[in-house]
């Protein structure tokens, strides 16, 4: 109990600061001094975070493509919940007009309000069981709870904000929390996460397996498909871009949304488009070396296991989201001449210690 009452007084302590604030008016308030309480160390630019006390190692690498602004964005929180050995990474992906707005709007609410449902669920867990065998075996539950709650409260504050267009731009979301050896993997959106394990090869040594740990929220997808077809969306592919599958509203040609899962782009929210998150959850291993958070616009032009490569080959671990971004660019221009390059970003998280 002891362990439980610490958990519960470190996050009233974040959360004290850290809640979404309103104004009168509906306004949409950017709470980067809120997100900042939340941890002992938050990186939002590419660069490298490594927090005291700690095994886990960020590398973060973002280039904008030739599209006009960068619409990337993304966080790392060391001790997330004041909690040494927490980690949250998150990385957005903006579209539309006023995309990188809304990306840096959700990168920066997502944070304190998924703690504050975390706080929430925690303290009610632990009165109706206040057994820490028990709230151990439902961290992941719980986890899931607060994600799906704070990513329905950063999408209705969006919605209701005078100070910023969503209607016709939006964001996706693809964010982890490291918590001792659970690891929770939320997704609204297009962006993948993939997992670096040791496996055993045919010769008896090991080698890096690539583990796809989320899905490409597409329009085609079967379930996708059949939730905006059952709210009246339509799902089509432009003549000039075969195999490119976009959400259409019924009556008129837009907007031509080409994931089915997004915070924002309230034009088509009536249709079928939802900005509630896939959250699944694994125990990390000995076997697992690092995680790779990246937006579509790596995935687009590098296969899982060509990043796992990438990422396990850095000479250093510093530079290895730089790397890969690296890689995405020239495949850009290598197997789409004549199309734009996307905007490339990449976390690579890594669990352990490199060896000495």
């Amino acid at each position: 109990m002891r362990h439980i009452s610490s958990l519960l007084q470190g996050l009233a302590r974040s959360l004290s600061v850290g809640k979404e604030r309103k104004g009168g008016d509906g306004d949409f308030t950017f709470p980067a001094p809120a997100a900042a309480a939340t941890a002992t160390a938050v990186l939002r630019t590419s660069g490298t975070l490594w927090g005291e006390g700690s095994e886990t190692f960020a590398a973060v690498c973002s280039r904008r493509g030739e599209k006009g602004i960068n619409q990337d964005c993304s966080i790392v929180c060391e001790g997330f919940g004041c909690e040494e050995g927490s980690v949250l990474c998150g990385i957005f992906d903006g579209h539309g007009q006023w995309g990188h707005y809304v990306a840096k709007a959700v990168r920066e609410s997502l944070p304190p309000a998924l703690l504050r449902r975390w706080r929430e669920a925690v303290t009610l867990a632990s009165l109706i069981d206040g057994g820490e065998k028990r709230l151990c075996e439902c961290r992941p539950d719980l986890w899931r709870q607060s994600y799906l709650a704070a990513c329905a409260a950063v999408d209705a504050e969006l919605r209701a904000s005078r100070r910023l267009d969503a209607v016709h731009s939006g964001c996706t979301a693809l964010s982890l929390v490291k918590h001792g050896d659970l690891l929770v993997v939320a997704n609204v959106g297009d962006s993948r996460a993939v997992l670096a394990t040791a496996s055993p090869d045919d010769g008896g040594g090991a080698r890096l397996a690539a583990v796809q740990l989320t899905v490409d929220f597409k329009p085609n997808l079967p379930q996708e498909r059949e939730r905006i077809m059952e709210c009246n969306g339509r799902v089509q592919c432009l003549a000039d871009e075969p195999g490119v599958h976009r959400v259409w509203r019924p009556d008129r040609e837009g907007p031509g949304l080409a994931m089915s899962r997004a915070f924002g782009d309230y034009c088509v929210k009536d249709y079928g488009v939802i900005s509630a998150p896939e959250v699944t959850h694994r125990r990390i291993t000995a076997q697992d070396h690092f995680v790779i958070l990246a937006t579509d616009g790596v995935w687009d032009v590098v296969s899982n296991e060509e990043a796992v490569q990438i990422v396990a080959s850095a000479p250093e671990r510093e530079k290895a989201a730089k790397r890969l971004v690296e890689f995405a660019v020239r495949a850009w221009r290598r197997k789409r001449r004549g199309i734009a390059v996307d905007d490339c970003s990449a976390i690579c998280l890594f669990f352990h210690s490199p060896p000495s």
